[in-house]
């Protein structure tokens, strides 16, 4: 049943009941209610993995970079987008246990969800095989697809300040221009004015999102050697 899974992750379970608990969705072992546990606790167990093998996988190949970039390349490979990136790679939704209102809802597509079941398996293949086993799947599905340039998550907020601030009596404002949409799905639109002047726009689903887009689109504006370093 798990072969093609297993093929995908590069690791075969000596014990298949740790995959399956890794599989489980909370919705599935509720419903059942037959004693069977949810992936709830693998997933705790495989963020930390994670984390620490992404973190030293970092440390040693970037030996100039500062903390604060590393921190944020490190949120960027082990976001939520980019774990159900690795889970579509090797289809994992389609090997969820998952109860009927999350089927019928997408459950099996949703980043969420697979995200959640990514970190579980490598939690599982830590307890199966141990670390090894672990790093083994992270190293062939995660570290293989480094984010060029920037991180998704690049603070242009602090260094649209920080670029500023080179001159004196500069102020930042970010203005709330518009929003739209339902409240459940709202796009906020900001400006960032400089000394009152309007230098960048953007939009977003929350106001820092949208103030991060416009700080981006000041800096490509008016520093446009540093946006492309």
């Amino acid at each position: 049943m798990y072969t093609e899974l297993e093929t995908g992750l590069g690791y075969t379970f000596r014990d298949r009941s740790l995959l399956e608990n890794a599989l489980t969705h909370s919705s599935y072992a509720n419903e059942r209610r037959d004693g069977r546990a949810s992936n709830e606790r693998l997933e705790f167990l495989g963020d930390s993995i994670l984390g620490f093998v992404v973190a030293d996988f970092l440390y040693r190949r970037n030996p100039d970079k500062p903390e604060g970039d590393l921190t944020r390349i490190r949120a960027d490979l082990v976001c939520e987008r980019n774990l159900a990136k690795a889970a579509g790679a090797i289809r994992l939704g389609e090997f969820l246990l998952l109860g009927h209102g999350e089927e019928h809802g997408g459950g099996r597509f949703r980043d969420s969800i697979v995200s959640d079941a990514m970190e579980s398996v490598i939690a599982a293949a830590y307890l199966d095989g141990g670390f090894q086993a672990a790093k083994g799947i992270i190293d062939r599905l995660i570290l293989t697809d480094l984010p060029k340039g920037r991180p998704g998550n690049f603070d242009y907020k602090t260094m649209l300040q920080e670029l500023v601030q080179r001159e004196k009596d500069q102020v930042l404002h970010y203005e709330l221009t518009g929003e739209s949409g339902p409240d459940h799905d709202k796009v906020f639109s900001v400006e960032v004015l400089r000394n009152g002047q309007v230098v960048g726009a953007g939009q977003g689903r929350s106001k820092k999102k949208a103030e991060q887009a416009a700080a981006e689109q000041a800096v490509a504006t008016l520093f446009p050697k540093e946006y492309e370093a």
